[in-house]
């Protein structure tokens, strides 16, 4: 949950908070044995955060719940009374299936820096702009950038980033409130909101260091706890913070029923064997009122039904999709031939089979690309082959998965992906090859493992690191092997292919597109007679023309797009009626 605390008020019966400009308190005003402020609010830039103890009835604090702003989420903390409360909107409000945790402070562990991590205060608006690109690649509330800006320096909260120290990248957050500070609790207590780390980094402990760093902060201010509020089901999150030392107290959160909290109050059948690629889609249809039914969840087929009109689905390929857009695209030969027809460059290619002539095209190309003509998800796949051993490993390798074998000649540049919908750009992303950072002691076998972990983690099991021919090879071309260590902040790339299902990262780079790029992805969509498509294509920088275009996509995946509104606009496109809800 995200939140970015205001001033606190004193709340009129039916009235909003005012909004005050000056700081929350001073440090010295209310010590633990003190009294809370009356109806205490922090006015957050994605809704508020309401500290339950403060308000002088239930039915004041369920009537101020109410006053929720329209796509916003406001949260009521310690709820003494949570029947009560509901009791006053039983059709509006609902009990949070959250539990709380809390360590003391008195015991505060010594803060151990994480390799290559800094952990600082917020100071600029690009750290605001890096952390709501993290709160959107976690469906989290982005919040307000001016309500944060204008609350940086108070005492009552603290905004904290994690940096990568080798590239200066944003890769985690955290907020704290000082509950003494923002709501003159007689109890001492501050809590942590909002702990999130980039999916996609190579680096390892910026979460705990984020938490450490804020611990040690609010104990050094005389703070006697820290808490925090995690969903009960969060089994991952709950093992990590009892690790930290957290230990579950009671305590109630009392929330509104609204389209961001929606999966926690209303029942949706089961939806768990939905892979993200299909979810995100089911997920937005049903906020728009549109029926669901599963299929089949293994393969990510469902049907969709609104106002009289059905739509069948595997993921983002629908019945929209004609059998021969099929053909053009499953086929990587037939996709080349076709694009090449109008003009789009791509590289040269050829069918294995005669060594001789494999052999040939190698020699002139100097380095190919060897992949399954019918594969997806970089399954088969080797990249900057040059050598005639590795070449009928590749072709070996890529046989495996069935069907015909191509090779092509191998261009150089970064790999972009394109997502067409209704023949018109939605989203553009850069896919980076699966990388991992050094830390001195694990051997790299040991920092591929622990970064598979962290991508299947973040993508639902989408994203793993393969441990194969093809990782060996790449890792031999740098001099190293799995049991090699690597020093303390050495990065390496342990595939040449940036498909997610291999480990690889995504960034999302779409306000840079050229718009050549974007125009010869829509011309490429519309001769392929593919209304939903991801075309590949290898470039010198998405803000440059040149570019050469090596696959089309009938299935994209949607999921991993952020902030791009993906999958709205794919269920614009299937129901244009509900376009206006979304």
């Amino acid at each position: 949950m995200n939140l970015s605390p205001h001033e606190t008020a004193s709340v009129a019966q039916g009235a909003r908070p005012p909004y005050m400009d000056h700081a929350v308190g001073d440090a010295g005003d209310h010590e633990a044995g003190g009294a809370c402020r009356p109806n205490a609010i922090i006015e957050c830039g994605w809704g508020r955060l309401l500290f339950g103890p403060s308000f002088e009835s239930p039915q004041l604090l369920a009537q101020t719940l109410q006053q929720e702003e329209a796509g916003k989420r406001d949260i009521a903390l310690h709820v003494d009374a949570p029947q009560l409360v509901l009791a006053e909107a039983p059709s509006r409000l609902f009990l949070d299936p959250s539990l709380i945790f809390r360590r003391r402070l008195d015991d505060a562990p010594q803060e151990s820096p994480a390799p290559g991590v800094v952990v600082r205060p917020l100071t600029t608006r690009a750290d605001i702009a890096a952390i709501n690109r993290l709160y959107k690649m976690r469906g989290m509330v982005p919040v307000d950038p001016q309500v944060v800006w204008r609350q940086r320096h108070l005492a009552g909260v603290v905004y904290l980033v994690a940096e990568d120290e080798r590239s200066g990248d944003i890769i985690g957050s955290a907020m704290g409130v000082d509950h003494t500070e923002a709501f003159g609790d007689p109890e001492g207590g501050s809590s942590l909101w909002c702990l999130v780390v980039d999916p996609q980094t190579g680096l390892y402990g910026a979460g705990q260091a984020l938490v450490t760093h804020l611990t040690a902060l609010f104990a050094d201010r005389g703070r006697r706890f820290m808490e925090l509020s995690v969903l009960a089901s969060n089994e991952p999150a709950i093992s990590l913070y009892q690790k930290l030392g957290f230990e579950q107290v009671p305590g109630f959160v009392v929330k509104n029923k609204n389209a961001i909290n929606e999966k926690l109050f209303i029942e949706e059948g089961d939806l768990s064997g939905l892979n993200p690629y299909a979810r995100i889609i089911v997920d937005e249809a049903r906020r728009r009122g549109i029926s669901v039914e599963v299929v089949d969840a293994a393969a990510g087929i469902f049907k969709l039904r609104h106002a009289g009109h059905e739509m069948l689905c595997r993921e983002s390929l629908t019945e929209l999709t004609g059998g021969v857009a099929m053909t053009w695209c499953q086929d990587k030969v037939l996709t080349s031939r076709r694009l090449a027809s109008i003009g789009v460059r791509v590289p040269r290619q050829q069918t294995a089979g005669d060594p001789e002539a494999d052999s040939a095209f190698l020699q002139d190309c100097g380095s190919v690309v060897v992949k399954p003509a019918l594969g997806e998800q970089g399954k088969g796949i080797s990249v900057d082959v040059r050598s005639e051993e590795h070449l009928q490993q590749a072709i070996r390798r890529a046989a495996e998965q069935g069907g015909h074998v191509v090779i092509e000649e191998f261009c150089s540049g970064q790999d972009l992906r394109i997502v067409v919908i209704g023949y018109k750009v939605v989203a553009a992303a850069l896919r980076k090859p699966a990388e991992i950072v050094g830390d001195g002691t694990s051997t790299v076998a040991q920092l591929i493992e622990k970064q598979s972990a962290r991508r299947a983690a973040a993508t639902g099991g989408e994203s793993r690191i393969p441990v194969d021919a093809e990782t060996e090879r790449c890792l031999a071309e740098q001099g190293l092997s799995y049991d090699s260590v690597l020093d303390n902040g050495q990065a390496v790339k342990v595939r040449k292919t940036a498909n997610l299902h291999t480990g690889g990262t995504i960034h999302d780079v779409t306000e840079e597109l050229h718009p050549t790029l974007r125009e010869v992805a829509e011309t490429a969509a519309r001769a392929l007679r593919i209304p939903v498509v991801g075309l590949d294509l290898l470039v010198e920088s998405p803000s440059s023309p040149d570019y050469v275009m090596i696959e089309a996509n009938e299935r994209p995946g949607l999921a991993n797009h952020e902030p791009q509104p993906t999958a709205q606009r794919f269920v614009d496109l299937l129901f244009p009626a509900t376009a206006a809800v979304g």
